[in-house]
């Protein structure tokens, strides 16, 4: 049996044994390992598509350059920044990378260029899955120092998932140089730089707050920066820590005010003095509270209730309903309620005769401020009710050969239960051998009979309409004095 390699054997143990259909060992995946010695492409590596500039591989231990700026030595992937202009971008992918535990990412990056000059600056992305590249999670923008510098990438995205870096170099339009070399792919943890444990997706209510929760794997350390990175390019700065164990502290990251354009993907990145630590993607959920498209259905009207039909079946934002309330509130007024519905028709009682009202459907999902807005409004009126009495303390208050004068309580709202109606006086006159009955409007609190003759007996009441009744009051008897 053949012996493997120690590298074989790391590879194994970081994604598992393989075999092809002649049963004999191989590597169909490339490593991610990469000391630019041979050609890039043979570690997997490829240009960028959609840049202005090419990265170029360079071996100056085999070439030396007479270039002061290159460095001597070494075997290293480069963009020259001489002659180009300010922003132009070059793009070099790792192969797709699919590990099983824990592990780190190093390189080494380095900038030359005029004394105090700034070539460009360098990002690292780590673009997960097929998904866009997202924001960069590490960048420099030197000054050009001459020197090779490491860079650990704690990066925790495991299989099934897996990702790639992408170093990208940005010109400044000033000469000099930025370059990379040694990508090494280590087995186990970074040793200054902290990993994440997998963070969780959260859904939440647009309007509310979303709060994700970052485990870190390490001791809390005053030199890091954590933040929360949205691959829409939404951040948000750390709120707050609290220990776990004595080994790990989570992180406690803050989306406020959320709407839908928020929802995405969401990774938590730590910043050490040696490099940087990236999680996983967690999904940020953004539901629309549900909102009736349609007003509801007017079903029955009384004088003090209506009945309606909720009609919320269409609606605008997410479900599923959890809960239904009824908001009415007079059009003239101040009068305002909420009742929870549990059926699709509800009954709204206990209102006031002809008054119209405004009423519609609010809807509930589940979570904090899962309410929708009213839906559209139904307007509707009640009905009249029958009067509540017929007016009173009727009393005659003057009283002349031809005319009488009558007054009584003034007449409120609540006693006609109706807006529209009608007070009349009816009245017998007998005098003279003659009897006559008339039926004249009044108004307000007090009238007056004209036109009466001398010495004549009359028979007075008053009658108090609206559309649904009529209330009668109690015949008064008096006579007109003599001429």
């Amino acid at each position: 049996m053949t012996e493997r390699s120690e590298e074989e054997e790391s590879l194994i143990s970081r994604h598992g044994n393989w075999k092809s259909a002649d049963n004999i060992n191989v590597f169909p995946f490339f490593a991610g390992d990469c000391d630019f010695k041979k050609p890039f492409s043979s570690c997997g590596y490829t240009q960028g598509r959609d840049d202005e500039l090419d990265w170029e591989q360079m071996d100056t231990s085999e070439r030396p350059s007479m270039d002061p700026w290159v460095p001597s030595g070494s075997a290293f992937m480069m963009v020259n920044s001489t002659a180009r202009f300010s922003g132009q971008k070059a793009l070099l992918f790792t192969p797709q990378l699919k590990e099983n535990d824990t592990h780190c990412v190093i390189f080494q990056y380095y900038l030359a260029g005029r004394e105090g000059g700034r070539p460009g600056h360098l990002n690292v992305y780590i673009k997960e899955n097929n998904s866009p590249m997202g924001l960069p999670v590490w960048n420099t923008s030197g000054p050009a120092g001459r020197s090779w510098t490491q860079v650990e990438l704690a990066i925790s995205t495991y299989w099934p998932n897996f990702y790639q870096i992408v170093f990208e170099a940005v010109t400044s339009g000033q000469r000099g140089l930025l370059a990379i070399k040694n990508v090494v792919l280590k087995g186990h943890q970074c040793m200054n730089t902290p990993h994440f444990l997998h963070i969780k997706g959260v859904e939440v209510n647009a309007g509310q707050t979303a709060t994700f929760l970052c485990t870190v794997n390490g001791e809390w350390r005053d030199s890091f920066n954590l933040w929360l990175q949205g691959i829409g390019g939404r951040e948000a700065p750390m709120k707050a820590t609290k220990p776990w164990n004595n080994q790990r502290f989570i992180g406690m990251f803050d989306v406020v005010n959320t709407t839908k354009q928020d929802s995405g993907r969401y990774r938590c990145i730590v910043h050490s003095n040696r490099g940087v630590g990236v999680s996983n993607y967690g999904e940020l959920t953004i539901k629309q509270p549900p909102v009736p498209i349609a007003p509801p259905q007017l079903m029955a009207v009384g004088a003090t209730y209506l009945w309606i039909q909720l009609n919320a079946n269409s609606i605008n934002g997410d479900g599923p309903i959890i809960n239904r309330e009824v908001e009415y509130r007079t059009v003239s007024g101040t009068m305002y309620d909420l009742q929870p519905v549990d059926k699709t028709s509800h009954k709204i009682g206990h209102l006031d005769p002809d008054t119209e009202y405004e009423i519609s459907v609010l809807l509930t999902r589940p979570l904090e401020g899962g309410t929708g807005a009213p839906g559209p409004p139904l307007r509707a009126r009640t009905k009249c009710a029958e009067p509540m009495h017929d007016p009173q303390e009727l009393k005659v208050v003057d009283i002349e050969a031809r005319q009488v004068t009558l007054r009584w309580e003034p007449l409120g709202y609540n006693v006609t239960r109706c807006h529209n109606y009608s007070l009349t006086v009816q009245y017998r006159a007998r005098g003279g051998g003659k009897e006559e009955s008339r039926e004249e409007t009044a108004h307000g609190s007090q009238h007056t009979i004209h036109n009466l003759s001398p010495f004549t007996n009359l028979s007075l009441r008053m009658l108090l309409r609206n559309r649904e009744g009529v209330k009668e009051s109690p015949e008064i008897h008096v006579q007109t004095d003599e001429d």
